[in-house]
């Protein structure tokens, strides 16, 4: 079985058999698949909030504007990003990467100071904007970990971030909810969407090869 296989299996689940429940091994192979993701300059500018807890997702339903999802699922994944980009965060980042490739301390000095200047120029907002694209790259990666695995996915955006940030407590810890993955077993009877083609635009109309 191929990625590519495994997308044509995949959609964007929309009823779940809430009595199924993802082993925690499972689920964490998608965790660590979104951990493993590239980003900027090795940043990795986002946390992710793996919830089981019943009680927790059916509070988020209305946050999530009564998605059934969120409440039928097995696990929620939420991702969050930093708020913003201080010295001390990305002091963090290069001390651990030093640190994990035995290098001299302070030898990537030069190269963090140049991220932080071009940091320094930019409004917190678009140091979320930034950090929030990072978090996608592992969100997508996430999916298909998801799809190779057989586990069913359903990317969400359609959710209040304040009302979950606070819910949460994302604030507190300097992050902003950007995307949410709710993962389980389909329930393919009461599934409007499972029994329908999978539709995508053609590649001649998407891709443009330039020789």
């Amino acid at each position: 079985m191929n990625l590519l296989d495994s997308l044509q299996w995949r959609y964007a689940t929309k009823k779940y058999n809430s009595e199924v429940k993802l082993t925690d091994e499972v689920v964490m192979q998608v965790v660590e698949t979104a951990r493993m993701a590239p980003t900027s300059s090795g940043l990795q500018p986002f946390e992710m909030i793996l919830i089981k807890n019943q009680e927790l997702k059916e509070k988020l339903l209305p946050i999530a504007m009564n998605q059934s999802q969120v409440k039928d699922c097995s696990h929620l994944l939420v991702f969050a990003a930093w708020d913003t980009y201080s010295e001390a965060r990305i002091d963090a980042v290069f001390d651990n990467m030093e640190q994990m490739r035995a290098m001299q301390k302070g030898e990537m000095t030069d190269y963090k100071n140049s991220i932080k200047a071009n940091f320094a120029a930019q409004t917190e907002e678009q140091h979320f904007q930034h950090a929030a694209r990072q978090a996608y790259i592992a969100f997508g990666l996430a999916i298909g970990a998801a799809a190779e695995l057989r586990i069913d996915a359903s990317p969400m955006e359609g959710f209040y971030n304040d009302q979950l940030d606070e819910a949460l407590g994302l604030r507190q810890k300097g992050l902003k909810s950007v995307t949410l993955l709710a993962m389980g077993e389909r329930d393919e009877k009461n599934d409007w969407l499972a029994p329908l083609k999978k539709v995508r635009f053609s590649m001649d109309s998407i891709l443009t090869v330039i020789e």
